[in-house]
């Protein structure tokens, strides 16, 4: 296996711009997940790297070797890269067996051997192997897709919004073993999502579009809990952002002198805080209080949107859902962990 890297990539449509500069590491047997919304370019750069498209500018690499760039094109059946489609795009007349084979030499196409081998890597039983497509489920279906583009044997798997058809907790359990199934063949991989759980539970690197521009490259963690921008910490995830005074480490906004991590800084600025960090407590008890304005029950946690007194500043809270209070109620607010300057 190997790993790809995109420098300076740029790509256009009729003169629009989809792709403006993008660059990217993507290390060898590690997924990196491309995270942005709809529009942003991020399945044309996995095209791009699939060789379905030419570049007008910037370069690509598998390993060493450079695939393309604006007047280089390695076709795609020479750079042993997989593909697996949003919808698994398996052919509905071949049963599983010759969906999974399709593409391979004749020898191996007559190995049930490797058939047995991709679809236990892929968590399915051997019995499906004579089923066709319509006759599995969602779940079943994106599983054999990965097992097709893994009978090859590449040396990379892209993967455009695979698991976006399906059902949340169909979708986790599918996105799970898929990704065990790569790491298990030692093979690099690239997954396309707009869906920010997905992202941050999946990948080793996540990579965060907008416009066309790469904003954020970094672990999970990092993009998570320390996001270059306003925009990178509202799409990756919920987010309280608030102006603020700062003096050297200590934020002074609407919830109170907060601490800051990084570099000592004074001025006016925007400080972030996740949801998960507000705890509450008894109105009496606490230095801060809120009204329940709002509440949305998910059994295992619930979202609880406050509005504190005397500020008159609307916030949003995540607690575990057996503690979540009443709408109308009076609470008091506590801030765990220290805030970031954005």
């Amino acid at each position: 296996m190997m790993s790809v890297t995109v420098h300076g990539l740029q790509k256009s449509f009729d003169d629009l711009p989809v792709l403006v500069g993008v660059d990217l590491e993507v290390a060898q047997a590690s997924t990196t997940a491309v995270l942005g919304p709809s529009g942003c370019g991020k399945t044309t750069l996995l095209r791009l790297v699939a060789g379905f498209l030419r570049p007008d500018a910037g370069l690509i690499r598998l390993g060493g070797e450079l695939v393309a760039d604006p007047t280089t094109a390695v076709p795609t059946e020479r750079r042993r890269v997989g593909y697996v489609a949003q919808e698994g795009a398996l052919f509905p007349h071949l049963d599983v067996t010759r969906n999974i084979t399709f593409g391979l030499d004749r020898r191996a196409r007559r190995s049930g051997r490797r058939v047995e081998e991709l679809l236990d890597l892929v968590g399915l039983p051997a019995g499906v192997a004579r089923r066709f497509p319509h006759e599995l489920s969602g779940g079943q279906q994106q599983r054999v897709a990965v097992a097709r583009a893994l009978a090859p044997e590449p040396r990379v798997v892209l993967l455009d919004e695979p698991f976006s058809s399906l059902d949340a907790g169909l979708r986790e359990e599918t996105g799970r073993a898929v990704i065990q199934a790569l790491q298990a063949t030692g093979a690099t991989a690239i997954l396309v999502t707009h869906d920010q759980d997905e992202a941050l539970s999946l990948a080793d690197q996540v990579a965060v579009m907008r416009s066309g521009r790469v904003a954020q490259v970094g672990t999970p963690r990092e993009v998570y809990e320390a996001p270059v921008d306003r925009g990178v910490a509202e799409f990756v995830g919920a987010a309280v952002v608030l102006p603020a005074e700062v003096s050297g480490t200590t934020a002074s906004s609407a919830l109170g002198d907060l601490p800051l991590v990084g570099e000592p800084w004074s001025g006016s600025g925007l400080v972030l805080v996740r949801p998960e960090q507000i705890a509450l407590a008894s109105a009496e008890s606490a230095p801060l209080r809120a009204r329940v304005v709002e509440v949305s029950y998910h059994g295992h946690d619930a979202s609880v949107r406050l509005r504190l007194e005397p500020a008159d500043v609307e916030v949003l809270a995540r607690l575990p859902g057996s503690t979540a209070p009443s709408v109308g109620e009076l609470v008091g607010v506590t801030v765990n962990g220290p805030a970031r300057l954005l």
